[in-house]
């Protein structure tokens, strides 16, 4: 415990160093007007970071398995399926484009609703639920994704380009109301996850364990998929989908604190995210003078780490 501590406070004075070397970094013109935007473009990313580290985690948990995350699973896909169908039917001047209220809540509840559906349609079968909910979920996030490709190639090309720059992940041009709002929605979930916590340790240990230590197994199970659903949602449609971000943080985590305990293993994926996600748009923008995004770094690197993952879960199996 007390080396996990030692582990936690580091985290945590990295990231408060990556955020002040952010924000002051190099500052050109007035900083009345570039500190405050780039404060509003640290807290996106932390509670992007935090919302998709404890999604990823609590996931893990309950699929009990450390490789497929809810943005695997295709949720990111369904992000992408609401973007494009808004701009290939109503275009880029609708009010479902021109209203950011309107536009981050129509995708947090479909890609929500879309979650719940799934769910709640493989949790009924008898054997292997989660598997399939894994199986069935990638399955169609590969089928959504080629119905978003068809899609874009009729769409006109002006619309086109002003939809990318929903598809790609950016923290440059988050607003301060709808940044308010995913904080609300994070603020939520932590104050459930606080109840549950013990719970979730417990579930670590496997279904008839957890069963048989007093755990409602199939509700709790259901409830943390939403949890995870809810806070994937929100962090997508605030700031663009990151695919593999999750997958990179969760492990991290683990190797880095050794623990079952998920408030520790929650707060130090929160740390690692916010050290990359902060750390690496300092990159981004001071090193590599942008001329790349930190969702493509992060999807390649994520990418060959998923990669990895996979061999190493084959060879250890075989």
């Amino acid at each position: 415990m007390r080396k996990n501590s030692t582990k936690l406070i580091v985290l945590a004075v990295i990231s408060v160093v990556c955020i002040v070397l952010y924000g002051f970094y190099d500052i050109k013109g007035g900083f009345d007007y570039a500190f405050p935007r780039r404060m509003i473009r640290v807290a996106a990313m932390v509670v992007t970071g935090v919302a998709i580290a404890y999604s990823t985690v609590v996931f893990q948990t309950i699929t009990n398995n450390r490789i497929l995350t809810p943005s695997v699973m295709g949720i990111d896909s369904m992000y992408e399926v609401v973007q494009t169908m808004i701009y290939f039917f109503a275009g880029s001047m609708s009010i479902w484009v021109l209203n950011k209220y309107l536009n981050f809540g129509a995708a947090i509840c479909a890609m929500v609703i879309f979650a719940l559906l799934l769910y709640r349609f493989l949790f009924r079968a008898d054997k292997h639920p989660i598997y399939l909910l894994l199986l069935i979920g990638m399955i169609i996030g590969t089928l959504l994704g080629s119905l978003v490709t068809f899609l874009q190639v009729m769409i006109d090309p002006v619309e086109y380009l002003s939809l990318q720059s929903k598809l790609f992940a950016s923290f440059t041009n988050v607003k301060a109301d709808l940044l308010m709002i995913a904080f609300g929605i994070l603020l939520l979930a932590f104050i459930y996850g606080y109840f549950i916590m013990d719970k979730l340790d417990v579930m670590s240990l496997g279904r008839e364990n957890a069963i048989n230590l007093g755990i409602n197994y199939d509700r709790m199970v259901m409830n943390v998929l939403i949890l995870s659903s809810v806070l994937i949602a929100t962090s997508t449609a605030l700031v663009g989908p990151i695919t593999f971000f999750g997958l990179i943080v969760a492990n991290l985590s683990y190797q880095f604190l050794s623990s079952y305990k998920h408030s520790t293993l929650i707060l130090g994926a929160s740390l690692i995210s916010i050290i990359a996600l902060v750390g690496g748009q300092f990159l981004v923008e001071h090193v590599f003078e942008l001329k790349t995004t930190l969702s493509v770094i992060i999807n390649f690197i994520g990418g060959i780490y998923f990669i990895y993952l996979l061999l190493k879960e084959s060879r250890s199996a075989g």
